[in-house]
């Protein structure tokens, strides 16, 4: 998430870098060899089944339970482990997450419009029958995940949702992961990770039919098993390492700048953070708060990384070219700590979602706390595509109704073109219908 040689002549202002990236290179889920891999086991499971799944996880996770699945008594049970103050929060952003998505249903109206006398039109949303929702459990296990896929797809009133968290031990799964897939409402759960985990939901062997759609964040294999299976099912995105992006002028606090950028920097090494200002003073002294803040980071192994090797600071000429600037990065994640917010807001148009004022974090999301939904584009995906939401899980189907009287409105025109195009079966669909209309 940096500015190329090759965007230079998009932007029309004029900036300076005060920070550029250390590295570059390809992203991890497209190097040969994790290509390579997925594509053999893939093809591994599609042939030997629910066998060459349950090899993997031992292989791979040292699985060694007798099923993978989490029986519905001990999901409820999940939660009685956890700490009072944890289950309270888990609990408290699943209904948020809930509300949002809710919400998002809501404005998604079926609708009939006559567009022509006789000719009526229109559309309804049907939701796809089953999803398989991965919910990462590795370094950082994410707890907000299972509200962001499997409580948003029942919120869209999806009738199936199964979920693979892999295990965190020989015979059992992480505890706190499983009790938010159970807030979120899952119909059924089970412990097992990666590849193997995206092929039993896309094949169906799990007990369940296969997966209409795959969804949720996870490492570069399971991103290239998504991307390898996309087209045998749909997929939510192909989400790479978490990315942040700032705007900000004279009028921000630097500290905050600088703690919301580590924030999510810690989510892994390879993780971008980009901080876009008008203000020099403001730029360099961000960068101070985070030399400074990194001294007593308990993660700053990561998010030191990732910013010497990922993190930019760009200083803009004014807001119009900042914007300029913000919109070829695309992150998947945008706050805005600026004088006047909302000329930012009218003006951006590519980022996953956009965080406005000071009192707006990145991780508010991140946690569910805000309701959003943070499975979100990277790598600039947010130029051409949107994060994951109610109406991912939603059809949009349409249909039409055409009454006899109609029939010289249509017809004459479809059967000039189907003419012009040597198209005679689709001709005469059309003049069958005139002559009986006629008659």
């Amino acid at each position: 998430m940096h500015i190329s040689e090759s965007d230079l002549r998009h932007i029309r202002g004029t900036f300076t870098t005060l920070k550029s990236p250390a590295v570059g290179g390809v992203a991890a889920q497209r190097l040969p060899e994790v290509i390579e891999t997925v594509s053999r086991m893939l093809g591994d499971i599609e042939k030997n089944g629910i066998d060459a799944v349950l090899r993997y996880s031992e292989q791979l996770d040292g699985w060694s339970g007798k099923s993978l699945e989490v029986e519905r008594d001990r999901l409820a049970k999940t939660g009685d482990s956890l700490s009072p103050d944890l289950r309270e929060a888990l609990m408290a952003s699943a209904e948020r997450t809930r509300l949002f998505a809710v919400e998002q249903r809501e404005h998604l109206t079926d609708f009939e419009a006559e567009l022509l006398p006789g000719v009526f039109t229109g559309q309804k949303y049907v939701p796809v029958p089953r999803v398989g929702a991965y919910l990462p459990a590795g370094r950082f296990p994410i707890l907000a995940s299972a509200f962001m896929t499997v409580g948003v797809a029942k919120a869209a009133g999806v009738r199936s949702v199964v979920a693979c968290t892999p295990p965190t031990g020989p015979d059992r799964g992480h505890s706190a992961v499983l009790y938010a897939a159970y807030l979120a409402g899952v119909d059924r759960a089970f412990t097992v990770g990666g590849v193997q985990a995206m092929a039993a939901m896309a094949f169906g062997l799990l007990g369940e039919p296969p997966a209409d759609i795959l969804v949720g964040a996870g490492n570069a294999y399971v991103t290239e098993a998504k991307r390898q299976l996309f087209g045998r099912v749909g997929i939510d995105l192909l989400a790479g390492p978490s990315e942040v992006a700032v705007i900000a002028d004279e009028t921000a606090d630097p500290e905050l700048v600088a703690a919301d950028l580590l924030g999510q920097a810690e989510h892994g090494p390879q993780s971008p953070a980009s901080l876009v200002t008008t203000s020099r003073e403001l730029g360099e002294g961000v960068i101070r708060h985070i030399n400074r803040q990194l001294r007593t980071l308990a993660t700053r192994d990561i998010a030191g990384a990732a910013w010497r090797d990922y993190g930019t600071v760009y200083l803009a000429e004014n807001r119009a070219t900042a914007v300029e600037i913000m919109d070829i990065l695309a992150p998947e994640h945008l706050e805005v700590q600026t004088a006047d917010d909302s000329y930012y807001h009218a003006n951006l148009q590519n980022y996953g979602s956009i965080f406005l004022g000071p009192w707006s974090t990145v991780a508010y999301s991140d946690k569910g706390a805000s309701g959003t939904n943070h499975v979100l584009p990277t790598g600039a995906g947010a130029r051409s595509s949107a994060g994951l939401s109610v109406s991912r899980f939603l059809k949009p189907l349409t249909f039409q109704r055409v009454e006899k009287s109609a029939t010289p409105r249509l017809a004459n025109y479809v059967a000039t073109i189907s003419d012009d195009e040597g198209m005679a079966a689709h001709k005469a669909t059309a003049t069958l219908r005139l002559d009986r209309f006629n008659r």
